[in-house]
């Protein structure tokens, strides 16, 4: 299987800064995507960030040009710089991965949530 562990939330005020981390273990033969969701009080999940194998990297429209997506490939990581945050930002942040085990199976992982508040 492939687990994955979370860290970084936490409160910040409107305009400061967070990174989210998430690392991804287990017996994993490559990965094929990663992204980072949110979902918000009374919300759906949304996709916030995701970096495909080739390195395309969707955004979306909310976070463009505050969050930045990346990995480190040795270290099976990916990592979620926000900057300038907005109270609107508030929500519970789950990572994602799609990994291929060594055995042959496709796995579609998710983290146990990371809480971040942005306060006004």
């Amino acid at each position: 299987q492939v687990q994955l562990l979370e860290s970084g939330g936490g409160l910040v005020q409107a305009g400061g800064s967070l990174r989210l981390s998430c690392t991804a273990s287990g017996s994993i033969l490559n990965i094929d995507r990663l992204g980072w969701y949110r979902r918000a009080p009374g919300k759906e999940r949304e996709l916030v960030a995701g970096l495909n194998n080739g390195g395309t990297t969707n955004l979306a429209d909310s976070v463009k040009g505050r969050f930045t997506i990346s990995r480190d490939v040795a270290k099976n990581t990916v990592d979620l710089d926000m900057n300038s945050l907005k109270p609107e930002d508030t929500a519970v942040y789950y990572c994602n991965v799609v990994a291929q085990a060594t055995w042959g199976t496709w796995y579609d992982a998710w983290g146990q949530g990371t809480q971040v508040t942005v306060s006004s």
